[in-house]
């Protein structure tokens, strides 16, 4: 697995990516004083932006079914978890644009190259925000577990 889009996952059979483009805005906005330089300040973090390219081979990689997925999630208008093959969670994203460039057809038209880009954006505040307190929800659990104890004892 290279990368897992809610439950889509990025690999040589679905669509195996060959570039991750990532970046992330910081909004620094400036006021204007006499005779200084500006003064800035740190309004905090502004868009982070994931662009996924790639081409896809039908014959040895995933293909148009893979793609119409991809669609088909970015047609629901939902924000999905972006976690990485080696477990890194980068947050929830949505998907703003699929694009895909077919060429070098076979017969009956179908691609034998499937060149896409696709373009997500994070839309969480923050992994904290995303999962809550881990604390908070192990105490919560426990306390779940206790009064379940409790009832099947008594």
């Amino acid at each position: 697995m290279m990368l897992a889009l809610g439950m889509f996952v990025f690999m040589r059979q679905t669509v195996p990516f060959q570039n991750l483009q990532r970046s992330a805005d910081y909004r620094w906005p400036s006021n204007a004083r006499v005779g200084k330089r500006d003064a800035f300040q740190f309004l905090g973090p502004g868009e982070e932006k994931i662009t996924l390219t790639g081409e896809l081979y039908p014959e040895l990689t995933g293909g148009t079914l893979s793609m119409l997925a991809l669609y088909k999630m970015a047609d629901e208008g939902r924000a999905w978890p972006l976690i990485s093959g080696i477990g890194m969670i980068y947050g929830m994203f949505v998907i703003n644009n699929v694009s895909e460039t077919g060429s070098v057809f076979f017969a009956d038209g179908s691609p034998r190259k499937i060149s896409f880009t696709l373009s997500l954006t994070r839309v969480d505040d923050s992994l904290v925000a995303l999962y809550g307190d881990i604390g908070k929800q192990a105490e919560s659990l426990v306390g779940r577990a206790g009064n379940l104890l409790s009832q099947a004892g008594g």
